[in-house]
């Protein structure tokens, strides 16, 4: 089977924008990297259900997000002052597009017009106050999308809060809950158990994943055991980054920049407890990405600093990687899409 694989890049080197490359299972292989769209920082990407893509872009300096149509074609962009966001996601229900933008602390909300163009319609900065980590010196909202039952959950690394606002049918935000972590956590992105109401938040700067009961009624969160994804050996730098479940929910996977590793959780039945499963390294440096392929028999992770993507086959029985192929290049790649 040949899966195709959007890859999402910092454009500060070799890379020219938003690529694409082929995941052959027969092979069991990486192959035909493809530069689809010339851009400017496409750091993180969206497809929607109708094949629009919509990624972070810079423009004359000014950051904000571009729209493609289905053949990568560019359709608009909208741009502020100010740097780009760090994350995009798509609320397909009411054909919205959401952003996070680290440096502003912001979160911003544009809609999907009939003709495919986007327009901002709404955006919230964060205020609250920072946390003791050097890193957080102010708010850095890192993500922002839907919970279960269609709230948006924001994630801010600077102020250590997990933020919940209803969202309009235009794509108004209010906010209705907000969660403080422990100081010094970093929240950066979370992913939700696909049948229970459980989130699993992956703390950048703490390298911990946390486990979150979410109340539908009040969109409050409340906070469950926290884990260490490194081991207990271990010093020097590290920084939290991706964290994905399988869709049977029962393992999670995160990965660890500075230690290089992807680590592997399994998930109990009734979600509130993880037991430590595997920690493989993820052959190259800075893990920023990585995804699981829809048969959920492959793992392709994204290298920042050394350019390259690694290939692993996943045991769907046990949840363990063994590595098949590395140095597979990919300019600057920190976003990897299955399409």
């Amino acid at each position: 089977m040949l899966t195709k694989i959007l890859l999402g890049t910092y454009t500060k080197n070799k890379s020219q924008g938003i690529y694409s490359i082929t995941l052959d299972t027969q092979q069991e292989d990486l192959r035909d990297l493809t530069l689809i769209a010339k851009e400017v920082g496409p750091t993180y990407l969206a497809q929607s259900k109708a094949g629009q893509l919509f990624n972070v872009t810079s423009v004359e300096g000014k950051g904000g997000i571009a729209s493609y149509d289905a053949n990568y074609h560019l359709v608009n962009t909208v741009t502020q002052e100010g740097a780009s966001p760090c994350y995009v996601a798509i609320d397909e229900n009411r054909q919205l597009v959401y952003s996070a933008n680290y440096h502003k602390g912001q979160v911003a909300v544009y809609q999907i017009l009939a003709d495919g163009q986007i327009a901002l319609v709404d955006e919230v900065f964060h205020h609250d106050p920072v946390g003791p980590h050097e890193n957080q010196d102010k708010p850095h909202a890192h993500y922002a999308d839907l919970t279960p039952d269609n709230r948006l959950v924001a994630c801010d690394l600077g102020t250590d809060y997990v933020y919940t606002y209803d969202v309009s049918a235009q794509g108004k935000l209010t906010k209705v809950a907000s969660l403080k972590l422990p100081a010094g956590t970093g929240p950066r992105h979370l992913a939700f158990h696909p049948q229970l109401d459980i989130a699993y938040l992956f703390g950048e700067l703490n390298s911990t994943i946390t486990i979150l009961t979410y109340h539908r009624k009040t969109g409050e969160f409340s906070i469950g055991a926290s884990y260490s994804t490194l081991p207990n050996d271990f010093v020097g730098f590290n920084s939290g980054s991706a964290v994905h479940i399988t869709s049977d929910g029962r393992f999670l996977y995160g990965s660890n920049r500075g230690h290089n590793s992807i680590v592997c959780f399994e998930i109990s039945q009734d979600g509130q407890q993880l037991t430590f499963n595997q920690r493989i390294q993820s052959e190259g440096d800075f893990p920023r990405d990585f995804a699981i392929d829809p048969s959920e028999e492959y793992l392709v992770c994204a290298h920042q600093n050394s350019d390259n993507l690694t290939l692993f086959y996943r045991d769907k029985q046990t949840g363990i990687l063994s590595l098949l192929k590395k140095d597979i290049y990919a300019p600057e790649c920190v976003c990897v899409k299955f399409i």
